[in-house]
């Protein structure tokens, strides 16, 4: 399988260029430099084009590291070839919109599922039959057949279970603001799950509550870090009592994670505190009668691309009867909210909520 970086689009919303900024850590380009990564990136987009019409252009918000083992063997087994453009999920849906109708992406591979409901709210998406949407309850997927969920993705607070136990511990997540947990949280405002966390709490309990919630986590001194692993160490040292994460950096540890010091507090059923938000793949309209992008999307959903995400990613497989990751609560009994993921799609508004309040 041949991979291929496209260099970055300029993108021309000011909001999307705030949020993928802020999401991957970087500042936004200057003018110049815009212009010079448009021209790049269609210099790399007419190449994958003649790479040939059997080649399968993926942009992936999804970690090489992570899914690029997966995709060689979807060549291996089906004789496809892929170009692959690994960056942040909200600067390729940024570049998506950009790009419009002249895209030369076949499939939209996300790690959440609020740029999926971005990239759909504009149209780009062509519609998936029921067959492959069918695969996965519908709580986990798109509405409209735009897109499908392939694996779910736990809010969780790590824990020190050295000087905490779960019960001490809280199970809603506005209660992190209470002074005892003044200066012993730790949070990734800039990292894209929190962004969809805090998105998902602008959704689903308004955007006043939302802000006083920051606000008091700020007031809290709550400690910031760049990424969920970061975190997760700082609990695990004993640097800080709690932290906000994803289930799956605990589960994945290289060690037994029941052994380590952190250990997991999973959110009040049917709460925000309990939302599992989604990665999923979405075929832009441009490839509705691509038969590689189709077969690409079931591949994903297949026993053997479920089974990879479960044993190597350790997210949990959204295909039904699908057995979750060991060590943690069965999907069924996390007891997630009942929001519309596709309604995680402002993820543009968050960003200004956090930077108003100062997170960013």
């Amino acid at each position: 399988m041949r991979i291929r970086r496209f260099a970055t689009a300029a993108l021309t919303a000011a909001a999307l260029v705030s949020l993928s900024a802020c999401s991957s850590g970087t500042a936004p380009q200057s003018a110049a430099q815009s212009a010079a990564d448009t021209a790049a990136q269609s210099e790399a987009a007419q190449s994958a084009t003649a790479a040939g019409d059997d080649t399968l252009v993926v942009y992936s918000g999804r970690n090489e590291k992570l899914v690029a083992p997966l995709l060689e063997q979807f060549t291996a087994d089906t004789g496809i070839k892929v170009d692959v453009r690994y960056a942040g999920t909200p600067e390729l849906a940024a570049q998506l919109l950009e790009e419009g109708d002249k895209t030369p992406a076949h499939v939209f591979l996300s790690q959440d599922a609020g740029a999926l409901g971005l990239v759909s709210g504009k149209g780009m998406f062509s519609t998936l039959p029921s067959d492959v949407t069918s695969k996965v309850d519908a709580t986990y997927t798109s509405k409209d057949g735009s897109w499908v969920g392939l694996t779910g993705r736990a809010r969780v607070i790590a824990y020190d279970s050295e000087t905490l136990t779960a019960e001490e511990v809280p199970g809603n997540v506005f209660d992190l603001t209470d002074p005892k947990w003044d200066g012993k949280i730790g949070i990734a405002p800039s990292n894209a799950s929190f962004q969809s966390f805090v998105t998902a709490m602008r959704v689903t309990e308004g955007e006043e509550k939302t802000e006083e919630w920051l606000k008091g986590l700020q007031a809290n001194n709550a400690q910031i870090f760049a990424k969920n692993g970061e975190i997760l160490e700082a609990v695990n040292n004993g640097t800080v009592s709690l932290g906000l994460i994803n289930h799956y950096y605990w589960a994945r540890s290289e060690q037994d994670p029941t052994t380590l010091r952190a250990q997991l507090k999973f959110g009040d059923a049917g709460s925000v505190s309990a939302l599992v938000n989604v990665t999923g793949v979405g075929i832009l309209k441009g490839a509705e009668n691509n038969a590689n992008a189709k077969e690409f999307v079931n591949y994903l959903l297949s026993d053997k691309g479920q089974d990879y995400f479960l044993k190597e990613t350790f997210e949990y497989p959204l295909v039904s009867g699908k057995e979750g990751p060991k060590n943690v609560p069965a999907l069924k009994d996390l007891g997630a909210p009942d929001v519309a993921l596709s309604d995680l799609s402002s993820l543009d508004k968050t960003v200004e909520l956090l930077t108003k309040v100062g997170l960013i």
